[in-house]
């Protein structure tokens, strides 16, 4: 497929932040800054010319100048997640002699990682480490009765590698113990064992039975000695702000070998250099007032007894792909979907929606190259309004890949068409949202410029779903035609698209470190639906159009 140029979309870092000192030259410097270019905000320009961008444009002859007052800052957003190694300060005679150089994951909350009060302007050079996506300058005292004025501002660094751990996953499958486990309506089966599955939907979690206390751990036995180089936790939001890793020849004498008392859950890569048969997790304080639970304990390093993991596909090259799948609609008119490709999803609706989904009908070729899912004002079934929904269950399913559809969306209040994919371990009995829900597109009838992409999961779903809303570049109605939407979909994350036009980017290291796991590496299947009234869009009221039609011109799939 041909690609065409691709904005930046917003996504969200986590910032793990380290204090910096003043040194002579930047830390792990990159010979451009990742700030060079960047989208910037400040506070205030003193005038058009030196508004903020001119402080990242990499011309030494341009400058950033703000309002005369104190608390004057400047702003770089990176992009994505990046490892800060330095920043450069150039300033203009206007200098602060008080400021701080913070992060932050969203633009909104900041941390600071390094300040001074004492600053002589000129040329600074700052060891500031750590990870975040935004990095401010905060000017908390000029140095000049007139603002300040930066000739640069410049960060670097490397970009962040999601972390996989270092060496061989020593712990997949092996024999688990822990202090205790929850079985309940809570947490079904959540014994120890869940955490060295490789499955991120199913976690340990210690036992409410006797009261959660701030002493409890889960260890693994890796059959064998092994060379531990690196320990992986994905923490439900039950997580330990306190606790030590422990090794062990035998499983009953055990040495220390990394403590914190700062954990800071989501996410957590420990390296280690350290040798044993057996790994625990030794658990000291709680976050909060449960006990304790983790989605996924990995052991990387050498030597044990490992079972090898399942092996996952390889990620498509979006530049080259090749069709696999698609519908094209071109049926004759007024016949059904196809049944090799499309399986018709009847019955009662969910999300408190007011439709009822009828086995045939509401779903038919229009003669014309498109399919048609036509939503009615008709009682059915105890329902007054009927529609359509179908899926492409046990007929195709994928991992990875462009999963494209181009559609003309109904307007009208209570209407809420999609097109979107569930995981095929649904079919076997896993419940939602364990199973991982991904919405490439979903569409409120009575807010026609705004589309949402949303992914769901255990620990970020419905209303709190992982996801971000948009339009078309000029505002206009997407009900006004057809437009196409896509996913792109790799280990890495999926970027979602709006005929083209990349609309936001969900990583997986983004939302490991700031939302829970990643639970979208197996299969999907295919849905599109028309869903009436429902606990988002609403009921449709009188206002609303009967018949209403999401019209389809095609889907296709692409690895």
């Amino acid at each position: 497929m041909r690609r065409t140029s691709r904005l930046l979309a917003a996504a969200t870092a986590a910032a793990a932040l380290v204090t910096g000192a003043l040194i002579a030259t930047p830390a792990q410097a990159a010979p451009t800054p990742l700030s060079q270019g960047k989208p910037v905000t400040t506070s205030s320009s003193e005038f058009d010319w030196s508004n903020g961008t001119r402080a990242v444009d990499g011309d030494p002859g341009t400058r950033w100048s703000s309002g005369w007052a104190d608390d004057q800052w400047i702003s770089v957003d990176l992009g994505s997640v990046q490892q800060i190694g330095g920043v450069t300060l150039d300033w203009e005679a206007a200098y602060a002699s008080g400021y701080r150089i913070e992060v932050s994951d969203d633009g909104a909350a900041w941390s600071t990682v390094y300040s001074t009060t004492s600053s002589t302007g000129g040329d600074e050079n700052l060891a500031v480490t750590g990870t975040g996506r935004h990095v401010r300058l905060t000017a908390t005292q000029r140095a000049t009765q007139y603002g300040v004025s930066l000739w640069e501002f410049q960060v670097f660094g490397t970009t962040v590698t999601p972390p996989t751990g270092d060496g061989t996953l020593l712990s997949y499958k092996k024999p688990a113990t822990s202090s205790t486990q929850q079985h309940d309506g809570n947490c079904w089966e959540c014994g120890p064992d869940k955490a060295f599955d490789l499955d991120p939907a199913s976690r340990w979690a210690t036992s409410p039975d006797t009261g959660w206390t701030d002493n409890g751990w889960i260890a693994v036995d890796l059959g064998a000695t092994a060379h531990i180089t690196s320990v992986v936790l994905q923490w439900d939001p039950a997580y330990a702000t306190g606790y030590d890793l422990q090794v062990s020849d035998n499983g009953s004498t055990w040495r220390t070998v990394h403590s914190t008392t700062t954990g800071k859950g989501f996410k957590e890569t420990v390296p280690l250099d350290a040798d044993g048969r057996h790994v625990r997790l030794q658990l000291n304080k709680r976050s909060g007032a449960y006990g304790y639970s983790l989605w996924e304990f990995q052991v990387y390093g050498t030597g044990g007894a490992p079972t090898a993991p399942p092996a996952e596909p390889a990620d498509p090259d979006f530049d080259n792909l090749r069709l696999v799948w698609s519908d094209e609609f071109n049926g004759a008119a007024n016949t059904p979907a196809d049944t090799a490709k499309w399986k018709i999803d009847a019955g009662v609706p969910q999300n408190g929606e007011e439709q009822y989904y009828t086995p045939s009908g509401n779903g038919f070729h229009d003669g014309n190259g498109n399919f048609v899912l036509e939503a009615r004002k008709q009682t059915y079934e105890g329902r007054t309004y009927t529609s359509h929904r179908m899926n492409t269950a046990g007929k195709f399913h994928a991992q990875y890949g462009r999963f494209e559809a181009r559609v003309k969306v109904p307007e009208g209040r209570g209407l809420w068409p999609a097109f979107w994919m569930m995981g095929t371990d649904f079919l076997e009995g896993r419940p939602w949202p364990y199973n991982g829900e991904v919405d490439i597109m979903e569409f409120i009838g009575q807010d026609p410029t705004h589309s949402f992409s949303t992914l769901h999961a255990p620990a970020y779903n419905g209303a709190g779903g992982y996801g971000g809303s948009y339009t078309l570049p000029d505002g206009s109605k997407l009900s006004a035609g057809f437009h196409t939407w896509a996913a792109e979909w790799d280990s890495k994350g999926i970027r979602y698209f709006l005929d083209d036009r990349e609309v936001f980017y969900a990583e997986k290291s983004v939302v490991e470190s700031t939302r829970g796991p990643w639970i979208y590496d197996h299969e999907f299947y295919l849905i599109l639906n028309l869903a009436v009234g429902g606990a988002w869009p609403g009921p449709p009221d009188a206002s609303t159009p009967f018949p209403s039609r999401y019209v389809v011109d095609y889907v296709r799939v692409y690895q």
